[in-house]
Order: C-alpha cells, then sequence, then structure tokens
C-alpha cells in the first residue's frame, strides 16, 4: 500500500461559474504560507479547457462523479437551487490518500495561516466544523422554525477569543448543527461508506441544506466545535458583532447567492462592501500569474470589468 499523504486543503468544483472562487481561493492559501497545498475534486461536468488552468496553478485535481440522491428522496427550495452539487462535497471523505484534509467551500478565502487544523486531535470517527449561524434575518420560510437569534450558538459567543459553545442535550437544537464551509476529517473507506450508506438509507426528506444537515445528523454528538473565525460567515459580522474580530479571521465565507464575483462594487451602505473588495484585492493578484487566453478566459467567468 503506497504512503498516504500527510494533509491537505480540498474543495469541489462542479461547474465554471466558481472557477474564480477556486483560483482565489488557492492564492490566498500560498499568500498565508500554508504548508499544505490545495486539492481540487472535479467532476465530469469540468472541462479539459478549466482543468489546465488548474493544472498549470500547481493545483492537483481528484476526479470524482457527482452524489445526487435520487430525486424523490430530497427536493430543494428554489432559492437553494445552488446547493444541488454540495452532496458531492461528501465524496472528500473518500479521499483516502490523506491522513488529514480540511474541507473548504470555493467561496471562501484563508485570511491567516490556519493549518494548526491539520494537528487538530480528532478521531477516526469524528469530524470538526463551526457553528451554523440560525438567526435568519432574511426570514426564509423554508428555513427551520427554530432558526431564530436566541436558539443561534454563535449569540452565546460574547468575545472574539471566546471558545465555542458545545453542545448538550438541554442546548437549543441549532446548538447541534454545523455549517460545512469548513470541516476537518480523517478521510478512510470506512468513514466514506458510512456517510454514503446514510445518505442512501435515510430519510433525508427534511434537509434544508443538502450536506451540511447530513453531517450535523450523521456526526451528532461526534463533531468538535471549531471557533467561528475558522469559518467567518460574513454575516456575523452584521449579526454577532460581539463575537467578530477582523484581526481574528482565519478563513471568511462569502455564503448567500450574491458571490464577490458576480458584484465588483456593492453601494457604499452595504455592511459586506468591504469584505466584498477583499475577494477582489485577491481576484486582481491571482490574475496576473495567469498567461493572456486563460486570464480571458477566467475573467469572462466574473462580473464585467
Amino acid at each position: 500500500m503506497p504512503q498516504r499523504i500527510r494533509a491537505a486543503y480540498v474543495t469541489l468544483l462542479t461547474k465554471i461559474d466558481y472557477l474564480a472562487g477556486v483560483l482565489v481561493l488557492h492564492q490566498s492559501l500560498e499568500a498565508v504560507a500554508s504548508r499544505y497545498p490545495l486539492v481540487v475534486m472535479v467532476t465530469p461536468t469540468v472541462t479539459e479547457e478549466v482543468r489546465k488552468i488548474l493544472l498549470k496553478q500547481g493545483i492537483k485535481l481528484f476526479d470524482v462523479e457527482h452524489l445526487i440522491p435520487k430525486e424523490s428522496r430530497h427536493t430543494l427550495a428554489a432559492i437553494d437551487a445552488r446547493f444541488s452539487d454540495t452532496w458531492t462535497k461528501l465524496r472528500v471523505f473518500g479521499l483516502d490518500e490523506f491522513e488529514r484534509v480540511v474541507l473548504l467551500d470555493a467561496d471562501m478565502i484563508v485570511m491567516k495561516n490556519m493549518d494548526e487544523l491539520m494537528d487538530l486531535p480528532l478521531k477516526d470517527d469524528e469530524i470538526a466544523a463551526a457553528h451554523v449561524c440560525a438567526c435568519n434575518p432574511r426570514k426564509f420560510q423554508h428555513y427551520p422554525e427554530d432558526w431564530i437569534p436566541e436558539n443561534c450558538a454563535h449569540t452565546s459567543v460574547q468575545h472574539p477569543l471566546a471558545p465555542p459553545p458545545s453542545w448538550l442535550p438541554i442546548c437549543p437544537r441549532p446548538y447541534g448543527q454545523l455549517n460545512s464551509g469548513t470541516v476537518v476529517l480523517n478521510p478512510s473507506r470506512a468513514l466514506a461508506h458510512k456517510v454514503i450508506d446514510y445518505l442512501n438509507t435515510t430519510d433525508i426528506s427534511s434537509f434544508a441544506f443538502p450536506d451540511q444537515d447530513l453531517l450535523s445528523a450523521l456526526f451528532k454528538g461526534k463533531w468538535k466545535a471549531l471557533s467561528w473565525y475558522y469559518n467567518a460567515l460574513k454575516t456575523l459580522r452584521v449579526l454577532h458583532p460581539q463575537e467578530w474580530d477582523d484581526n481574528e479571521v482565519r478563513c471568511l465565507h462569502y455564503i448567500l447567492p450574491e458571490k464577490p464575483w458576480k458584484t465588483r462594487d456593492l453601494p457604499a451602505d452595504d455592511p459586506y462592501r468591504g469584505l466584498n473588495s477583499l475577494w477582489w484585492v485577491r481576484f486582481e493578484e491571482m490574475v496576473r500569474s495567469l498567461d493572456a487566453k486563460d486570464k480571458e478566459l477566467v475573467i469572462s467567468t466574473v462580473v464585467a470589468l
């Protein structure tokens, strides 16, 4: 059996729309001098042209098949159609070439080195992740009824360096739910089988957030809570200012449909204008490393410059 690779950051790419996001994520990891590479899981829908761009940047690719349950078993709300591919993130559990993996979403940038996650004590049947934000400020009707600020785990964190709360049976249900933007795990065939079997045999019809709800349920009592700054949801800066500190952010997560590569200049009064500009600074740095042909294609995937 070949020797396993120590560790890597991993993300998923299923379509060209997120190409700029993946490249900026890679650039941000290099900018903080991470000792570990970014590996990209790619599905058959990713073209050879896109694959070549990634390979030229020194990014290793892993081919994976789409993972989608039968339509009759799960239906997404129309506003969340972008989540249809996220089941495929679960393929990461099968990357047993690695001893340790930190799964990251492609709509993130790494702000500070967080290689310490590669050494986080973790049993083989455990994962680590940060809590969901259960405030539901937009009052989406299809979100769980108990997603209200007083039930949000982030509400209880009163200082940026305070530890995240642990889940106990007496806690509100959302305290036991994770956000799958950053997930630390030890891949193995056994764990991959466990995840896929759970997907295929469990009632998933009520899952509003596909892979995220599955991981919260499957690893109930077996996921370690990471501090907010390893998965700094952009909304936390507005909804939980007592918790947020710009200087503590390790990994910034651009949740919600409004991805930064689709909006260059937000209105002056938009609360996310500053965070959005951080992504564009890294985008400009990244495109300078591309040759003319690749630059043209990447730029065509973002809002007109």
